[in-house]
């Protein structure tokens, strides 16, 4: 087990740096929207999710409905429906881990755990997926605790801290487009959410926007699909 402890923390790194950046800043949004560092922490043990977080503070802050909230949840989130169905098979004889495992899929626990893995043996991976889970998890409420505890000792202008989610979705968006040919599911965010941005105005356009996002891609042609049938 410290083998793979050990593995899992430097597949970890990487993820390590961005957690506690990104962490930081919302435990300072965090503090400057009202709330405590306790609240920080019970929020990152028990979400642990770093874009519905960001999201969630200004729709808290703002007196959004726990219906509004949930429902962005549902939609912020369901692109982990996606990454559930591709870790059917990794994650069917976990045991008891499975629970924690379903929660722990982030992006980044996504991006480390759906590689294939061929130097662990098949009877550690389902400690490895474990052990990277549950590092990242700690990272990311360490640096909202953090975050939240630097917020309370010093006093700051904290406007501008929320941009720096949407900068790193920017740097992906970015880094996925030259990095893929295909750009049809690129561009049906970019133009969803414009539409809607429009139309709904900046107050009311995300849960539409993410349900327009969510129906196009469901009946986009799937690119291996296409591809066999040009080959026929």
């Amino acid at each position: 087990m410290k083998k793979i402890l050990q593995k899992a923390f430097v597949d970890t790194i990487p993820v390590m740096t961005g957690y506690i950046c990104l962490g930081f800043g919302f435990g300072i949004l965090h503090h400057s929207a009202g709330y405590g560092i306790l609240t920080a922490f019970i929020t990152s043990l028990t979400m642990f999710s770093g874009s519905m977080q960001y999201i969630g503070v200004g729709l808290l802050a703002s007196g959004a409905s726990y219906a509004t909230v949930a429902l962005t949840t549902l939609l912020v989130q369901a692109r982990h429906l996606f990454y559930g169905i591709s870790m059917l098979e990794k994650y069917k004889d976990v045991g008891l881990r499975k629970p924690y495992l379903i929660f722990a899929l982030t992006d980044e626990n996504y991006s480390l755990l759906c590689n294939d893995h061929s130097d662990i043996p098949l009877n550690k991976k389902k400690d490895y997926y474990l052990a990277v889970s549950l590092l990242d998890h700690f990272y990311w409420i360490f640096g909202c605790v953090l975050g939240a505890t630097v917020g309370t000792l010093v006093n700051f202008n904290s406007e501008g801290i929320d941009f720096v989610l949407t900068a790193l979705f920017v740097t992906i968006f970015l880094e996925q487009w030259h990095n893929t040919k295909r750009h049809t599911p690129a561009l049906i965010g970019v133009g969803a959410s414009v539409l809607c941005l429009v139309i709904f105005g900046s107050e009311n356009f995300l849960i539409p926007a993410m349900a327009v996002i969510a129906t196009s891609l469901c009946i986009l042609p799937d690119e291996n699909t296409d591809t066999k049938r040009r080959h026929r």
